[in-house]
């Protein structure tokens, strides 16, 4: 007989798995929440999570590609 899967009832999480926190704007590249919103993710109320899965889009802007690092180096 098999058991019935138990599955939670929330928001998943946006992580995307590309965890870089932009120098800058101080929020992660990969699922664009601030540290502080990815550390209590799973304590918060489903109504808080939602609200910031809609503003998730409208930070993107903010995270302008960084210019320099290795390749910079490289052609120079």
């Amino acid at each position: 007989m098999d058991k019935p899967v138990w599955k939670r009832n929330e928001i998943e999480s946006p992580c995307v798995d590309i965890c870089v926190v932009h120098p800058v704007e101080r929020i992660c590249t990969g699922c664009y929440r601030t540290i502080d919103e990815i550390t209590r993710w799973s304590k918060m109320e489903p109504a808080e999570r939602a609200a910031i899965m809609e503003e998730l889009p409208d930070r993107a802007p903010r995270l302008v590609k960084r210019r320099g690092g290795r390749a910079a180096r490289l052609k120079s």
